[in-house]
């Protein structure tokens, strides 16, 4: 900081940030104890007030008294059901018996703290937000809940940027369409008023049905993931190994083409013995494809919810409730907190380049961007009206555009020599 301001100077040529010594020693609690650490001061010898430049370190913020592993920590343990008065006991065990500031007061404190940062997040502006993409699932955590019927509805979504963000996170009952809907209409209040190109979830009836009904636009494509599982229920033991390796051919592969041979070849192998699960398969057949029109780049982040699965490993698979158990309130508090700490570790999108193409709906076929033809470019460059004189240039790919073929369709062709022959009647 003070090699950044070395050229500001005071009116004597002395200069204006210079070093001012420590500020007093505090020891601030880490996941291996206390550590006693001293700031560093800087001194402003011209500016006053609002005018004065500051010195604030990203390393040691402001009346920080323990680590951010440790605000992660604490969370952590209060979900696995550990009490308020019980936490000093445990924490000691951990960070040894100079832990200090982890009272039962004080865990009060964070969880208050916590609370009220949750309820600013939920009710942030969302007008300057614009996503491409939504990863959206339903967890049930299970972790103290009031009711065993409720579970998490959590949505992710990739900027433009390609950065992955926590956008949506509330209580629903049994990811019913009611929920979803409620979620969704908030965020559209908020701001949101785009909805995504492309929503990834499961199978989930409650998700599709309240998202058709907000933001019809958006495509959807169903979770590999989830349907893998689904499918594989339905078959032996036995068979499923095999049955894996097949559908793991479709969704890996290059076009959509081989993809749909693929497709066609596991119903034929299993629909006679296994129709059950050939018909979960083959009933979500489009939407477990959608990934193929949009650009190759993004297929990996595309096929799965993976991003929502991984983040909430920590809660999700735990199986024994604990007796005491929190309020809503409390309990998105404490899980708003581990997601809050995930979403830095969340990795961008690969092909960021593409995300731009994908807003202004240019059209991709098997991960590639299609580019028109030369025939079709002459084709919609060359209108001439009746006096023989060129009078404007199309733009578009075509009039009508064939999607199995880059050729100009037989309309196409007939409308562009007929336009020949008359202004070719016109000069004579």
């Amino acid at each position: 900081m003070l090699s950044c301001h070395a050229d500001k100077l005071t009116d004597d040529g002395r200069r204006r940030l210079v070093r001012h010594g420590h500020l007093p020693e505090r020891e601030i609690m880490t996941g291996i104890g206390p550590v006693a650490v001293r700031c560093p001061r800087v001194r402003d010898r011209v500016g006053e007030g609002c005018e004065r430049i500051r010195f604030s370190s990203a390393i040691l913020p402001p009346y920080a008294r323990r680590s951010k592993s440790l605000e992660v920590l604490i969370p952590i343990l209060y979900l696995k059901g550990i009490s308020t008065g019980d936490f000093e006991e445990a924490l000691v065990a951990l960070l040894g018996s100079d832990a200090a500031g982890l009272s039962a007061s004080t865990i009060g404190r964070l969880k208050d703290a916590w609370s009220d940062e949750h309820a600013r997040w939920s009710k942030r502006d969302l007008w300057a937000k614009r996503y491409v993409y939504f990863w959206v699932d339903g967890i049930h955590v299970q972790a103290r809940l009031e009711d065993a019927a409720q579970c998490l509805l959590v949505i992710i979504g990739a900027t433009p940027e390609g950065k992955k963000e926590l956008v949506g996170l509330i209580d629903g009952v049994r990811e019913s369409a009611q929920s979803w809907r409620e979620l969704l209409l908030d965020l559209r209040r908020r701001g949101l008023a785009i909805g995504p190109e492309l929503a990834v979830a499961d199978g989930a009836l409650g998700f599709w049905q309240a998202v058709e009904e907000v933001w019809p636009k958006t495509r959807g494509q169903r979770c590999w993931v989830h349907k893998t599982a689904n499918v594989l229920n339905k078959l032996p033991k036995g068979q499923q190994s095999k049955a894996k390796r097949a559908l793991q051919e479709i969704w890996m592969a290059a076009t959509k083409n081989d993809a749909l041979a693929a497709f066609d070849a596991f119903v034929e192998t299993w629909g006679i013995k296994y129709d059950k699960a050939v018909d979960c398969l083959t009933k979500d057949r489009d939407a477990l494809l959608a990934f193929y029109d949009f650009p190759a780049e993004h297929w990996k982040h595309l096929r799965t919810t993976n991003v929502i699965e991984s983040s909430f490993a920590t809660v999700r698979h735990r199986t024994v409730r604990s007796k005491g158990c929190l309020s809503n309130k409390t309990a998105l508090a404490m899980i708003f907190k581990l997601a809050e700490a995930a979403e830095k570790s969340w990795r961008r999108l690969d092909g960021q380049n593409q995300l731009p193409k994908v807003i202004l709906g240019v059209k991709f076929a098997d991960g590639i961007e299609v580019v028109r033809s030369q025939a079709q470019a002459a084709a919609a460059t060359e209108i001439i009206d009746t006096a023989g004189q060129r009078t404007r240039r199309r733009t578009a790919v075509s009039l009508y555009p064939n999607r199995n073929s880059t050729r100009p369709t037989v309309r196409l062709q007939k409308f562009v020599r007929f336009g020949r022959k008359k202004a070719e009647k016109n000069r004579a």
